[in-house]
């Protein structure tokens, strides 16, 4: 069920002419045919492989000369369905009616399609992007899940049916996903790659993210979806200092992943790379209810006119979580605000004072859950959701056969470095 399909070599072959657009898509459609009945990554489109043909043919027409070819140039990307994509409905894994979620195309996708690649389709989603899951199995063991929100987007990465795809995290919906389907997920500092044209969750919270295959691949993403790319800043040299979150929050993680982490630590070491020991976020129990607080008040306030009229349509996790927004006053919500910039000033002193460049953690608790009823669990993503730094999963070997990823997490704003990074912290590993 695993296939390569890196993003950065892909690239190279479309845009040099060694392969042409309809040439890959023609390989792919064969690929999706055998894969995708048994992942269930990407939602029904019957004429599928008709529109990308005259699409493909299209870009050709326009892009005859390899030097004038756009950087993402015939590249099939998978999108979420809680982005919103011209020629295609919005679902969002639910029921309700189409029309009261689609809106105009994203600044995301329309970056993409701008940069010239093709959307190969959307992707499922768990319903609204929070815990409700969809059809979609890991391709690594069917029986066990991709994770969630962005379950079809990283399954489809993963399964080698598109070497990109959009993803959002408004708890762990990138990293966890990246982590259990063994490959890189990137979500960005807060509001670096434009979030309008996507579904609210938690608009404070909520983050567009990506997957690829690559750590190259994901800086050439970077490049393209980020607003203000800073390439210059991408030029790190030598060795990052990694921090290793101790205290409360590392607990969170089950002893076996433990284990493997703490051998993950001992490989940097021994790769030359200077680790430190520190706890950084204190109190994790007061950071997930302040989170949980914030998630639930604005999914409630995002949801206020379509859950009155279609509340009946929701999912009973759903439902809950907008009455339990309902719940949380306007003081407490403020508060929870607040707490965001609280914690990344205490993040950040505490990497100022310790030296510290990068957090390593695990990207989940442990390996994906069996079963597709739960998505896993995002404890270890959520305090770098709520403090809006950007945090990185990258592949860190396997435990009981399933994928484990190794989670980064940079300075608010240095996105750049972080990708210039991942490279050696990967090859480490």
């Amino acid at each position: 069920m695993i296939h390569d399909e890196p993003l950065a070599a892909t690239v190279t072959s479309l845009r040099t002419g060694e392969t042409e657009p309809s040439t890959y898509l023609n390989s792919l459609e064969g690929r999706v045919d055998r894969v995708e009945p048994e992942i269930e990554a990407l939602l029904d489109e019957p004429a599928r492989w008709d529109r990308l043909g005259r699409e493909a043919s299209a870009l050709e027409a326009r892009f005859p000369d390899p030097a004038t070819r756009p950087p993402l140039y015939g590249v099939p990307v998978g999108v979420k369905d809680i982005f919103n994509v011209e020629g295609f409905p919005t679902e969002a894994g639910s029921t309700v009616p189409p029309e009261t979620v689609t809106g105009p195309e994203a600044a995301s996708v329309r970056a993409l399609r701008d940069a010239g690649a093709l959307v190969l389709g959307k992707t499922v989603t768990t319903e609204f992007a929070y815990f409700e899951p969809g059809p979609t199995r890991n391709p690594h063991d069917t029986d066990h899940t991709p994770g969630g929100s962005s379950s079809g987007s990283a399954a489809a990465v993963a399964a080698g049916l598109c070497p990109l795809a959009l993803g959002s995290q408004t708890i762990g919906s990138v990293i966890r996903p990246a982590a259990f389907c063994g490959i890189v997920g990137l979500k960005p500092t807060y509001g670096r790659i434009p979030i309008g044209g996507v579904l609210p969750v938690a608009p404070s919270v909520d983050h567009v993210g990506f997957f690829t295959q690559d750590v190259a691949g994901a800086r050439l993403a970077a490049s393209v979806l980020y607003e203000h790319w800073r390439p210059e800043s991408s030029q790190t040299v030598g060795k990052p200092t990694l921090g290793v979150p101790e205290g409360s929050y590392l607990e969170q993680t089950e002893s076996k992943a433990r284990e493997a982490f703490d051998e993950q630590v001992t490989r940097l070491e021994g790769a030359g790379y200077e680790v430190r020991r520190v706890d950084p976020v204190g109190d994790i129990d007061a950071i997930n209810a302040r989170h949980q607080r914030l998630v639930a008040a604005e999914t409630a306030l995002s949801h206020s006119e379509r859950f009155a009229e279609y509340g009946d349509r929701y999912a009973e996790a759903t439902a809950e979580l907008i009455h339990e927004g309902h719940a949380v006053g306007v003081g407490d919500l403020c508060e929870a605000r607040t707490g965001r910039g609280d914690l990344r000033e205490t993040v950040e002193r505490t990497m100022s004072e310790e030296g510290v460049d990068v957090w390593i953690s695990p990207g989940a608790p442990g390996p994906a859950p069996e079963g597709i009823d739960t998505t896993g669990d995002p404890v270890m993503n959520l305090p770098w959701t709520h403090s809006g730094q950007p945090a990185m999963a990258l592949p860190a070997g396997e435990l009981d056969g399933l994928p484990l990823g190794l989670q980064c997490v940079a300075r608010y704003g240095e996105d750049e470095s972080l990708l210039s990074w991942a490279d050696g912290i990967a090859s480490a590993l």
